[in-house]
């Protein structure tokens, strides 16, 4: 079942949507990772990952397309890795170019967190960064993320040196943004 807002849903992935993962992890700009590759990501090595899926339910590793609902076309990719159950996860997000500045991402971060907080029940959410990506910085505090650790020339992209920077939200964070939600699970953190 899709995760589903008012601009996008959060679906799984499909063999047509391999065009789009390629171009999206080929261009430094709409991948944000941390690292600097060089981009060399083909369609038949995301097809062969895509082919070799377990078809079960495995939270460990969540990955989604982000579709939008007025015209159903594929914008993005969203998901999560590294699962530690019942404490945490880092997220990433890439958006096509062309879909920058509607919304689309913010809305898939939401749903996103939505989920694996209220959901899976955990504690915090991590993402990766680097210094020289501001639209990724102000995306993630718009959805409640703060900068938790830079780690200082540690990325040199540009020709220059740059800062990763490490961005988290816990759980108390998101429901305090969120008081239509209910928090099910007892306070780590009674005195806050």
């Amino acid at each position: 079942m899709p995760l589903e807002g008012t601009l996008v849903r959060l679906r799984e992935e499909r063999a047509e949507d391999i065009p789009l993962l390629t171009a999206l992890r080929n261009d430094l700009d709409t991948q944000a990772w941390s690292k600097t590759l060089p981009p060399d990501f083909t369609e038949p090595m995301l097809r062969k990952r895509f082919e070799a899926r377990e078809f079960s339910y495995d939270p460990l590793e969540g990955r989604f397309i982000v579709e939008r609902l007025d015209t159903g076309e594929a914008v993005g990719y969203i998901g999560y890795s590294h699962l530690e159950r019942r404490l945490g996860v880092s997220i990433g997000v890439m958006i096509s170019k062309a879909a920058w500045g509607k919304g689309f991402a913010e809305e898939a971060n939401d749903l996103l967190l939505r989920f694996l907080f209220h959901e899976l029940g955990l504690r915090v959410v991590w993402l990766w960064t680097h210094s020289g990506n501001p639209r990724a910085i102000r995306l993630a505090e718009k959805v409640g993320f703060q900068v938790a650790a830079r780690f200082r020339d540690a990325i040199f992209k540009d020709g220059r040196m740059l800062e990763n920077v490490v961005m988290d939200q816990t759980r108390e964070e998101f429901y305090a943004r969120h008081p239509d939600l209910v928090d099910g699970l007892p306070s780590l953190n009674p005195g806050l």
